[in-house]
């Protein structure tokens, strides 16, 4: 007795369509330059810290020079007045 063999033939999809993979590439490639954005704004905010960090050290050296020259006092932005504390007298 010969047996019949029968070749199964799989009707599955081997591909997917060209409009699904245009909008899958179009998707990946979206990610890809958030992602790059990203990238570049985490470079920027790396090197401002570091400007901000320094600006903090001359600020602290200039605060200091400040105490130095006029004793604890607190000195107005805006128009360079020095409040004296109470309990300090100027040096005059």
């Amino acid at each position: 007795m010969a047996k019949n063999k029968k070749k199964v033939v799989d009707l599955k999809p081997t591909k997917i369509t060209d409009e699904q993979l245009e909008r899958l590439q179009n998707i990946v490639n979206g990610m890809n330059r958030q992602q790059l954005e990203i990238g570049n704004i985490e470079c920027r905010k790396h090197s401002l810290l570091h400007n901000y960090i320094a600006l903090q050290g001359q600020i602290q050296q200039l605060q200091k020079s400040f105490e130095d020259e006029y004793g604890k006092v607190d000195i107005n932005i805006t128009d360079g007045t020095i409040n004296y504390q109470e309990d300090e007298q100027a040096d005059s």
